[in-house]
């Protein structure tokens, strides 16, 4: 059962605003939601952050969120 509105019918800022909304309530949905809260607003980030990589499949990924930057940031260099 989806929950709001299809990802693919949201405009750019609706997406971004959707998203920012559903990483600041997680921990709380964790914490202290029910089992279905908890996958519903696991499968609602899940759909979200689909739409997202779909539209922005070339997005900007830093080197040092990467495991071979990372490691270069531990060993100094």
């Amino acid at each position: 059962m989806r929950q709001g509105v299809d990802p693919r019918e949201l405009s750019e800022r609706d997406l971004f605003r959707e998203l920012e909304h559903l990483h600041v309530t997680r921990t709380d949905t964790l914490l202290h939601g029910s089992e279905d809260a908890l996958e519903n607003h696991t499968a609602r980030t899940i759909e979200l952050e689909e739409e997202y990589l779909r539209r922005y499949p070339e997005r900007h990924i830093e080197p040092e969120r990467l495991r071979s930057g990372a490691r270069a940031i531990r060993a100094g260099g």
